[in-house]
């Protein structure tokens, strides 16, 4: 279960900068509170939330909640609506050019994270969902360069990928394309064996085997 930090500074912060500075949230950027208080930003997501309302009012509260609250069943009835409601009007506010920026941050200092695979030589990566929906799958990494996702590491990887959404990368993409234009060409491993490149399917990694064998004689 969440606590309060014990420091006296969160009591200046907003619900939305409380809930962006938890460990764990720091794929999110702040949305912008008039944002949120356009109803055409959030047209069709009442009916996903039983305590909308309750949860809106929540996100727009000006303090974050006492860690006494964690202890109330209702109130952690409506926080966690409140969680997955700031989740999908993210995930709609880093597809406009204001989000995207707030996100092109978080992306140069690789918030992010980098990409697993070697040789894209620690490309910075952005958050991506596999899947529309709620509950059933939780946010992966894109690699620009590779064009792969990969599961995140550190505690963000808990997070439901709907929260950034499935064009995200894209949309970034075409929002910044100076950022994207001078990749090196992405490298392919290939392994050797004797000295020689051993590629292609399983049948014809036995064909290139035979080959070096014949060599070797």
């Amino acid at each position: 279960m969440e606590t309060i930090d014990d420091d006296s500074s969160v009591e200046s912060q907003t619900w939305i900068q409380w809930f962006c500075d938890r460990e764990g949230h720091e794929f999110f950027c702040e949305i912008d509170e008039e944002y949120i208080r356009d109803q055409f930003n959030l047209y069709g997501l009442k009916p996903k939330f039983t305590r909308y309302q309750e949860a809106i009012r929540m996100i727009l509260r000006e303090d974050p909640p006492e860690e006494e609250e964690f202890n109330q069943e209702e109130f952690l009835e409506v926080y966690q609506q409140a969680v997955d409601l700031y989740g999908l009007i993210h995930a709609r506010f880093i597809l406009t050019l204001r989000g995207a920026s707030l996100m092109r941050e978080k992306y140069t200092l690789g918030e992010f994270g980098i990409c697993p695979r070697i040789l894209c030589e620690r490309q910075y990566v952005l958050p991506i969902a596999k899947i529309e929906e709620l509950n059933v799958s939780r946010v992966k990494v894109y690699c620009p360069r590779c064009q792969d996702c990969y599961w995140p590491r550190g505690s963000s990887c808990d997070l439901d990928g709907t929260y950034f959404g499935v064009s995200f990368p894209q949309s970034f993409i075409q929002f910044f394309p100076d950022m994207f234009k001078d990749f090196p060409a992405c490298k392919e491993f290939s392994t050797k064996l004797y000295g020689f490149s051993v590629f292609g399917k399983k049948k014809d990694l036995n064909m290139n085997i035979s080959i070096i064998k014949r060599r070797d004689y």
